[in-house]
């Protein structure tokens, strides 16, 4: 270990020393009498460590987001958050798990209480058709069919996969940038990816997919802005790509079914809209 630099002993390191390891920057910091003393096993990373520290101690809005990241749910560099780090997320997961039950898959007569609208009692086959079912439901006061097709999977793999990816990126939203911030970031991907598939297609849709695309393209675009979410950047390029693939009759020769691929578009845009309009949060001082 190299003696790197002296602080005071009342100066609080907690934070910043759980984010040096969250970095991968191997330390230690001990007591000698009345000073504490920073050692770091690589010496070449003394220069960006001590920069990091000096504004760490001098800047209140540095050390919010520095003592902040050293609270989250990282291990070994990697995003591993509990149900409690995204209560709200693991919430809405749970919701489409009941559903999913209660629905057999979408195979029983109770999945027609959550589709946009219910297809036994209207026609949608048309455009106008569809405009007239939306506007006497709605008029009806069942406005929870506006996002209720989110919840409705077709196959276990279908809520899995949705689930782990929803998990894995909208986790990372609800921690950085708040719950307020994340349910706007819902409703807004939800309403956008529903209403355009159903408009397109009707009812006969579901699934937290739109909602995936949504929160993968807010991480993106605001990932520009502030960089805080871990994803690979490949990510968002596949995403594109099967999208793109899913407007193709690709999926249907290799028997995998027409996908949902207007919510997708939708869910997309709606999260690069709300990107643009939330900027990135300002870490604030605790009182």
């Amino acid at each position: 270990m190299h003696r790197i630099k002296e602080l005071e002993t009342g100066d609080d390191l907690s934070g910043f020393s759980t984010w040096l390891g969250h970095q991968g920057v191997k330390h230690q910091i001990t007591r000698e009498s009345d000073v504490q003393v920073l050692w770091l096993d690589n010496p070449d990373h003394a220069e960006p460590v001590l920069a990091a520290l000096e504004q760490y101690m001098s800047r209140d809005d540095v050390r919010d987001r520095v003592d902040q990241a050293s609270r989250a749910p990282i291990r070994g560099g990697r995003w591993q958050p509990a149900p409690r780090h995204s209560p709200m997320v693991f919430g809405l997961i749970i919701v489409a798990a009941v559903i999913a039950w209660l629905t057999g898959l979408g195979e029983n007569i109770m999945s027609a209480v959550f589709m946009y609208v219910d297809p036994r009692y209207n026609d949608w086959q048309t455009f106008a058709q569809r405009l007239d079912a939306m506007t006497d439901t709605l008029a009806s006061g069942q406005l929870w069919r506006l996002i209720s097709p989110d919840f409705l999977h077709f196959s276990l793999m279908h809520i899995l996969f949705n689930s782990v990816m929803l998990w894995f990126l909208a986790s990372q939203v609800e921690w950085m940038d708040g719950r307020g911030r994340f349910l706007a970031l819902f409703l807004v991907t939800s309403l956008a990816s529903n209403t355009l598939q159903y408009l397109v297609s009707g009812p006969l849709f579901g699934g937290l997919s739109g909602v995936v695309y949504g929160v993968l393209g807010y991480c993106w675009l605001s990932q520009q802005r502030q960089p805080r979410f871990q994803f690979p950047p490949a990510l968002v390029t596949f995403a594109l790509v099967w999208m793109i693939i899913g407007f193709t009759p690709l999926p249907v020769w290799l028997g995998i079914g027409r996908m949902a691929n207007e919510a997708h578009l939708g869910g997309f845009l709606g999260g690069l809209l709300m990107a643009v309009l939330m900027p990135p949060p300002r870490p604030q001082r605790a009182a």
